[in-house]
C-alpha cells in the first residue's frame, strides 16, 4: 500500500470514496460529509490530504486542515486567542473503505497529520468525532489527544472535540 498526498486531480477520487462509504453508513450523523470545493480547498490553500492506494486505487484518505483566519476554525471553539488562530491544525476527516479496515490506516495518517502540523509551526491540534464511532474516539485517544467537551455541530450533528497542544 502506498500512503502520499493528494493532487488536486484526484479530488474526484476523493471525493467518489467518500460518498461511497457514506451511502452505507447506519445513520448520515456519523459524518459530516464534505463537498468538492472544500476538499480542493485542502489540496490547494487550507491543508492537505493524504491517501492510501492499494494497485493504484484509492482505498482510504485523511484530510489536516489549516483554518487560518477562517470563520471555522475551531481553535475559535476552544477558546485561542485570534492572533494565534493561524497556529491551529485540525485532524479534518478521515475515510477508509470496507476492504482497508483492520490494517491501522486511521492510526497511520493521524500520526503523519500529526507530524506535518508539528512541521509546519502549529501549536495546537484539534479534531471532533460522533460519539458512537469508537474507532475514532480511541485513534485520537492513542494519540494523546484529550476529550475537552461535547457539543452540536455541523448542522446539529452530536460531537466529541478534542485538543492537544503541540510543543
Amino acid at each position: 500500500m502506498e500512503i502520499r498526498r493528494i493532487t488536486a486531480g484526484e479530488v474526484p477520487q476523493v471525493f467518489a470514496l467518500m460518498m461511497d462509504v457514506v451511502s452505507r453508513m447506519p445513520s448520515r450523523a456519523l459524518f459530516a460529509a464534505d463537498d468538492e470545493a472544500y476538499l480542493y480547498a485542502h489540496v490547494e490553500d487550507l491543508g492537505e490530504i493524504y491517501g492510501a492506494f492499494e494497485a493504484d486505487t484509492l482505498v482510504a484518505y485523511s484530510v489536516l486542515s489549516y483554518p487560518g483566519q477562517q470563520e471555522w476554525n475551531l481553535g475559535s471553539e476552544f477558546g485561542v486567542p485570534t492572533d494565534e488562530l493561524d497556529k491551529v491544525a485540525v485532524l479534518d476527516a478521515t475515510v477508509v473503505h470496507e476492504s482497508a479496515r483492520g490494517r491501522g490506516l486511521q492510526r497511520t495518517f493521524t500520526q503523519l497529520r500529526e507530524k506535518r502540523a508539528r512541521e509546519r509551526g502549529s501549536l495546537y491540534l484539534y479534531s471532533t468525532v460522533h460519539p458512537d464511532n469508537t474507532p475514532s474516539r480511541r485513534n485520537l485517544e492513542e494519540a494523546g489527544l484529550t476529550l475537552q467537551f461535547t457539543r452540536p455541530m455541523y448542522g446539529g450533528k452530536m460531537r466529541h472535540c478534542y485538543a492537544k497542544r503541540l510543543e
